[in-house]
């Protein structure tokens, strides 16, 4: 059994979201579904995959200003799914797909090697405790799976508010064969959002990386 780098959370689905989760357009995918694929799905457009996207309110910005790029977008607390939902199809988005799946399973069965042009993890469960650390997204078993699905030069932007997970995360990517980059100042084109605006308030400093997939 693999291990889950998520926290099952509770939260009530409100009118809109349960609405939102409700239109049979397509937007919304199926763990499993038979015959998926990146090249048809998008027609081709490279697409990048979103782990962990919250509310959606960067997502569907940062979709907004890539309409040539699919963005397959995955979280797992239904909430958040019907959000996001709700915004892109307010915004008239038609390059997002959105998953209420484990991230990983939809990488180790849904997605091909080496077809994503990129990966975003932004702000990911940080499992602060010791023995919780095998958790994290951000692990050499699970760089190496992003990597295999990863095209060469695909980028993987990362941001955390953790210190220590960011020192993990250099760690672990600076080391791995697959990858190559480092810290880097806050993209432009990432807005802040209001998990991000409250731990500024806090004091937490967030740490930017970017790291790009090794050509071999």
């Amino acid at each position: 059994m693999s291990i889950r780098t998520y926290k099952p959370r509770r939260g009530r689905v409100t009118p809109r979201q349960a609405a939102a989760l409700g239109i049979p357009d397509g937007l919304l995918i199926e763990l499993g579904r038979p015959g998926f694929s990146l090249e048809e799905e998008w027609a081709g457009r490279p697409v990048i995959m979103e782990i962990g996207f919250g509310t959606g309110a960067a997502t569907a910005v940062m979709a907004g200003q890539q309409p040539d790029h699919g963005l397959l977008a995955i979280d797992v607390h239904t909430p958040g799914i019907g959000d996001l939902l709700h915004r892109i199809r307010s915004a008239g988005l038609t390059n997002v797909r959105v998953m209420e799946a484990d991230a990983l399973e939809v990488l180790r069965s849904m997605i091909a090697e080496r077809s994503l042009a990129g990966v975003r993890t932004y702000f990911p469960d940080p499992w602060p405790k010791a023995r919780h650390h095998k958790r994290r997204i951000v692990t050499v078993e699970h760089a190496t799976l992003i990597g295999s699905r990863s095209a060469p030069h695909a980028i993987w932007d990362l941001a955390t508010d953790w210190a220590p997970y960011a020192e993990q995360m250099i760690e672990v990517l600076g080391g791995h064969p697959m990858w190559e980059g480092g810290p880097v100042e806050r993209p432009a084109e990432r807005p802040i959002t209001r998990f991000e605006q409250t731990a500024l308030d806090q004091g937490r400093v967030i740490a930017d990386l970017r790291y790009v997939r090794s050509p071999a």
